[in-house]
């Protein structure tokens, strides 16, 4: 999202608008996953590739014990909506946990994600340098920061938890730590993301999408505080139209760490 060259504050773009523009640019993206990994994003132009490229074919997806090489190369996933609650921040950290406003921290369950980012062509997976991936969710009670919520559930403005970015390193590369999410009234469990080519460029691109959860493992965590104040959710991932519209092929694989989760995805593009 682009800021306005009068205010400097972010332009939002509706959906819509977002869609006729991925229609009407001088190139499309298109989801993918990467050698069969569920997956995002096909930055549609300036994609580089990165130095030490290597086939995803030979990697094995961490804690899912499968062998990629035994998957389908690069299925075509549909992308996501971005929703109502994205800012524009462009705060760069790995740890988005902290509201730099006043030092506190989202209380929860730690998520680690090992995010990888690969340009997809001729049936190789090249790692892709120097692209910028955005991560924002809600805290564990349902509210995003930064947002005044229309229904008056919450007004967080001015501050900035739960969100920041970063840029690819040679590897494609990027590592978030975060909390398992909450959950809020007409949606399931979920994480936004987007990757984008450039952040003010007028050629750049960009796609964005949704990470989603076991409803199993979130049953658990929800039960345990500080979720639980906020009661039982109202709605599992079969239930919630956007991610019927191929939600299960962005669920995160995760992994038990310590008290928390990891998981690792790999995040396939390609140019058209």
């Amino acid at each position: 999202m682009r800021e306005s060259y009068q205010t400097g504050r972010p332009l939002r773009m509706s959906r819509r608008a977002a869609l006729r523009g991925l229609v009407t640019g001088s190139a499309s993206l298109v989801l993918l996953a990467a050698c069969g990994v569920p997956a995002v994003a096909n930055l549609a132009s300036a994609a580089r590739s990165g130095a030490g490229a290597a086939a995803y074919a030979s990697m094995t997806s961490a804690g899912t014990g499968v062998n990629q090489a035994a998957q389908p190369s690069c299925v075509i996933t549909p992308q996501q909506t971005e929703g109502p609650y994205f800012v524009d921040e462009r705060l760069t950290r790995s740890d988005i946990r902290t509201d730099p406003s006043d030092g506190t921290v989202a209380e929860g369950v730690p998520l680690r994600l090992s995010l990888q980012v690969s340009q997809i062509a001729a049936n190789a997976c090249t790692p892709l340098a120097g692209v910028y991936v955005d991560l924002w969710q809600c805290d564990a009670l349902g509210n995003y920061s930064d947002e005044r919520d229309m229904n008056g559930l919450f007004d967080t403005r001015g501050k900035m938890f739960l969100r920041g970015g970063q840029i690819t390193d040679e590897n494609g590369a990027v590592q978030f730590t975060t909390i398992y999410p909450g959950w809020y009234q007409g949606r399931t469990v979920h994480i936004h993301f987007k990757v984008r080519t450039a952040l003010d460029a007028q050629s750049g691109h960009e796609m964005t999408s949704q990470f989603y959860f076991d409803d199993a493992i979130t049953d658990r965590v929800h039960a345990l505080a500080p979720y639980v104040q906020k009661g039982q959710r109202t709605l599992r991932n079969d239930r919630d139209g956007i991610f019927r519209q191929g939600g299960s092929q962005l669920i995160l694989p995760l992994v038990e760490e310590g008290e928390g989760y990891v998981a690792t995805f790999n995040l396939g593009v390609q140019l058209t």
